[in-house]
Parts: C-alpha cells; structure tokens; sequence
C-alpha cells in the first residue's frame, strides 16, 4: 500500500512553485524594461551632436572709389572674440592675457577686468579681419599649451571651450577721413540676425543704398569631422557671398582734395561761414569735384559737425541777386524781345516803380541790354524783364529746371522756390525776380542752367558717380543720361556766352580773366533775408557762376561764399570772383585745362555805352 505524502512535503512543494514563479515574473518584467528602452530609444530625440553643420559667410557692402581708382570708402567685418573664464587654467590666465593682449592689441589691463566675470566673456566685440586671422591660429595655440582645462557643470556635464572668433559686424571704413564730404554721406548701425551692418544716412551712401548693400550671404553646409569642421564633398552645399557693387566717381581726388583746400583757406580770409564750389564737365554732365569749406569725418561725428551734414550745394536754397540776370535776358532773347545792342534808360543809378526803389551800384543815364548784365543793372534788368508775361515768365524759368531737381545722384535735393504765375503779373514781382530777389535756388540749379550757354543750349543732368560695376565685373553706366534737353536755340546760346565773356573782360567779373582760357560768367551778390530783422539783414552771399573752356574741355564752374564778414568781401566781385580765378588756375595746374593763346575773352566789336 503506497505512502501518502506528509503535510510538510506539500508546503515544499508550493513553495518552490512560489519561487519558479517569482523568478517568471522578474524575468517578464526585465523583459518588458528592455523592450521599453528600445522603444524609447528608438523615438525619443537623442542628444547627440548633428553630423550635418553649417556656416554662413556673410556678405559685405560694396565701396566708393574714385576716378583714379583710390578706395575713399569700403567696409571690413569686425569679429568678436569670447572666451569661458572657467576654462582657463588659474595658473596660466597671466599668460593667457599676454598672449591675447599681443595678438590682440588691447590693453592687458582691460582684459584682466574683462576676466574678472565668471562664465561666457566678450573679450571684444571690434577685431577686424587681420587681428582675427591671428587671433584663430592663436586659440590652436593656446589648445596645445593646455591652457584651456574643463570644468564639470552642476548637471554633470563637462564642458571645455577655448577662445571662439565669430563674425559680429561690419564696419565702414573713410580711408581718407573728411574728404569728399558731405558728398560721401554718412552711417548708421543696424541689427542684421545679430549682425551689425552699416546703412547710408545721407550723401552717396543713401543714395546708392540698393547698390552698394550686400546682395547674398554665402552658406556652406556638410558633415562635420571630429573637429568640427565641415568635410568638402560633393555632397556638400555650397552658396557664395556676393558682396556689393562698387561705385566709381567721376572725381579725382587729387583736383578735390586741392579744391578743399583752397575754400578753406578761403573761408577764413573772408570770415566766412561757408564757401561752396563745383564743376561740371559742360557737354556730359559729370561732376568732377564738389566740395565745400564745412566738412566732417563721417566715423568720428561730434555734435558741432551737425551743420555741416547737409550737401549745401543741393539742399540750401537761397536768393541768388544778379546771377539770375542772364536766365532772364536770354528768355528775352528766345521770344525775340530784346535786342542786346538797343540802348535802356537807367536813370543815373535811382529808379522807382510804383513804391519801390531800385539802385544801381554803377550808375549811368543810358546803357545797351547786353551792359545791363555786364555791368549788372538792376534798373535796367527791371524794365526788361516787364516784356515777359506771367506765363512765359514762369515757365521759362522752369525750363531752365528751376522748381525741379537737376538729376544728380545725391539724396534730399530741394527745388527751390519761385513765385506764383499770379503773382509774376505784378510788376514788382518781375522787376525783383528779373535781379535775383522773389525767388530761391540752390546752386547746382544754377550751374545746371548756366550750362546751357556752354553746351549750345542743351540742359543735361549732374552725375557723380560714372560706372556702377558688380562684384562679377558687370559695368552699370549712371552716365547714360536720358537725351539732352533743348532749352535755347544754339544761336541765343552763343550770344549768351559772348555777353558773359563780356563781363569778364570789363564788367563786374574782370578778376576771373585768366590768359589763354575762354572765361565767362556773372556775380550775384544778395542780401539774406531774416525773420528778426523782418526783412533783408546786412548780411550777404555772393556767388559767380561761369565757365572756363580751353580747346578741347569745356567745364561750368559755380562758386558761393556764404556770410563773408571781412570788410567788403561780402561783393562778389571781391570774394566769389576771386576764388573762381583760383579755382580756373587749379584746374590748370591739375591738367584738366591747358591755356591757349588764341583763346580769352575778345574784345567786342562795337563801342560801349
């Protein structure tokens, strides 16, 4: 008969189980973890370091260069430089400071104070191109001097950066400080992506900003090698940095640059508080040197240059006196309703219409038309000019492109002001426009108009820049202006210059006569009006705008001498006529005219009245 099991056999038995199963179960859930890593593993984001990098390579705006080719202005990225000053070995940070201020440039007592931070430092935010060039091969240097040591963060991550140099901005560069301004203009910064780029405010630089600003960044992206570096391959993107375009000038600086120089001395000889000159060439309209006595360096600007910003010679507007004389004659002269050799009553230097009186600084009872403009008549221009109508009158002058901008390649041009056709029914409005007063203009406008009896009655437009040219090499011609414009037959044109020659050979203009050189022109001297006087203050600009031409150059030449105060200098004929003759001798000594003995003004073939 079999043995039944004990009571005590059972409970082994179950326990066992108990255990076979415990262990089924751990197993299961060890399992079931292992599979849960995978799982989270697989679609979980994984901190680990891209294999594909990129880096962008920033364009740069395009530069100004003159007609000879020089660099008058052009950028250069600015790189920062920062470094971790946890990572820099205690024991080495004297060296390390030596060693950056030398490479660098900077003081080492400013990089000490820098360093006195914890953390990420911008050691400078203004190391250009070259300094950065030394700066990289600097940082492998102080990688393999073992400068740098890691440090492990709260999180436990350990971290070891060395010394970093990235692109921070671009900075313009005035290679030749105050010249050519306020002609070049001037900048101001602006935020680009955490790139600080240069933007024109005024002068060449606003005007041309489409031109002159980057056109494409460049980009490369690819796998990365163990040191971070992008491996070139063909399976790499590759996008080039198209800088700006640059422009180029019709100025020389050596003609400006001499021309500065000569209305700086000007203006103190004469107390002044401006002197303003340019010149244009007559046929094609370049403009090859516009400059003036108040000018400014456009990377250092100080509150006192603020006056000087504005290129006064297109955005100051004044009443131009006597210089206004000839537009008006040679509208008589167009409609036929002067005859330069008839004789006009001048009443001994005193004329009065209606309530006004108008005097003459040279005074006769009787002189030709054409003397009126030679010896600048102010009675005589005021009867004159009652043969225009209202309409005529005005229009004409708009012809001329009065009360229009001139076309030149600068920002913020005004256009002057002029009279009403309403107001030019009344004769006192014609006598006063007639001799410059009534009306405003600025002095390019001038040099414009007076061209025209240099260049066979043609109006054109002033240009600066020359020749637009791409970083491909691509030339964009800004001289192909639009076709000239017809504003007098050729014939008045020619009478015309003939009579302002005339004023340079015995008129108001004789100290501009330069031998073997055709010159001509007309003075202008103007009282300034002003509001606390309530009227006309005794203060003055006196202007001459002319042209001197030799056998093969024809130039238009405008002067203005603001608020001379030495005694007397306030007449044209002692201060802008003077300094015209000046600037025709330069001109000569510069090459761009060469005397001639058969040229100079000839002497009339009548007899004077």
């Amino acid at each position: 008969m079999p043995t039944l099991p004990s009571s005590s056999s059972e409970a082994d038995i179950l326990k066992k189980k108990g255990k076979l199963l415990f262990i089924l179960l751990f197993f299961v859930v060890l399992a079931l973890l292992f599979i849960a890593s995978i799982v989270h593993t697989a679609i979980a984001p994984r901190k680990i370091p891209t294999l594909v990098i990129s880096e962008t390579n920033r364009a740069i705006r395009g530069g100004i260069v003159s007609e000879e080719g020089f660099k008058l202005s052009f950028s250069q990225k600015l790189y920062k430089a920062m470094v971790n000053t946890r990572n820099i070995d205690p024991g080495k940070k004297e060296l390390f400071v030596k060693l950056f201020s030398i490479y660098s440039g900077i003081d080492p007592k400013i990089i000490e104070r820098r360093l006195e931070k914890k953390g990420n430092v911008v050691l400078s935010y203004n190391i250009n191109a070259n300094r950065a060039k030394y700066l990289k091969s600097l940082a492998r240097k102080l990688r393999l001097l073992d400068i740098f040591i890691p440090y492990k963060t709260i999180d436990g991550r350990i971290i070891k950066y060395g010394l970093s140099l990235t692109e921070s901005g671009e900075s313009r560069i005035f290679a030749y400080h105050d010249f050519l301004t306020p002609v070049l203009g001037y900048m101001r910064k602006r935020e680009d992506d955490g790139f600080t780029r240069p933007v024109g405010v005024k002068g060449l630089e606003k005007y041309y900003e489409d031109s002159l600003r980057p056109i494409q960044n460049g980009l490369v992206k690819g796998e990365r090698d163990i040191g971070n570096t992008i491996i070139l391959s063909g399976d790499s993107f590759v996008r080039p940095a198209i800088d700006g375009m640059t422009l180029y000038l019709n100025i020389p600086v050596g003609l400006q640059k001499s021309l500065e120089t000569l209305l700086d001395r000007t203006k103190t000889e004469l107390d002044a508080k401006e002197a303003i000159a340019c010149i244009m060439e007559a046929e094609t309209g370049k403009v090859i040197a516009m400059a003036t006595s108040n000018r400014y360096d456009p990377s250092h600007i100080r509150r006192k240059d603020y006056p000087s910003l504005n290129v006064a010679a297109v955005e100051y507007t004044y009443e131009p006196g006597s210089v206004m004389k000839p537009i008006v004659f040679s509208l008589l002269l167009k409609s036929h309703k002067v005859n330069p050799l008839e004789i006009v009553r001048t009443y001994n230097g005193r004329f009065k219409l209606g309530r006004k009186v108008i005097t003459d600084e040279h005074k006769q009872a009787w002189m030709s038309a054409e003397n009126v403009i030679v010896y600048s008549s102010n009675i005589g221009m005021a009867q004159l000019a009652q043969r225009l109508d209202a309409v005529d009158f005005v229009e004409g002058l708009k012809d001329f492109g009065f009360l229009g901008k001139t076309g030149i390649d600068l920002p913020y041009e005004h256009t002057g002001i002029m009279p009403h056709v309403t107001q030019m029914e009344s004769e006192i409005y014609k006598a006063t426009v007639g001799y410059g007063y009534g009306i405003r203009v600025t002095l390019i406008q001038l040099i414009r108009a007076y061209n025209t009896f240099n260049n066979r009655g043609r109006l054109v437009e002033p240009k600066i820049v020359h020749d637009i040219i791409d970083p491909t090499g691509r030339h964009y011609s800004v001289m192909a202006n639009p076709q000239p414009i017809r504003v007098l037959p050729p014939a008045t044109a020619m009478m015309m210059k003939r009579i302002l020659e005339k004023v340079v050979l015995k008129g108001t203009g004789t100290k501009a006569r330069t031998p073997g050189i055709q010159v001509g022109g007309k003075t202008g001297t103007a009282h300034i009006a002003s509001r606390k006087a309530r009227g006309y203050a005794k203060r003055y600009n006196s202007s001459f705008i002319g042209f001197a031409n030799d056998k093969t150059h024809r130039y238009t030449i405008g002067v203005l001498v603001r608020e001379a105060k030495k005694p007397y200098a306030y007449f044209a004929a002692q201060s802008a006529v003077p300094l015209f003759k000046q600037i025709v001798d330069l001109m000569i000594e510069q090459g761009n005219l060469v005397p001639d003995p058969s040229l100079g003004p000839k002497e009339p073939l009548r007899k004077e009245h």
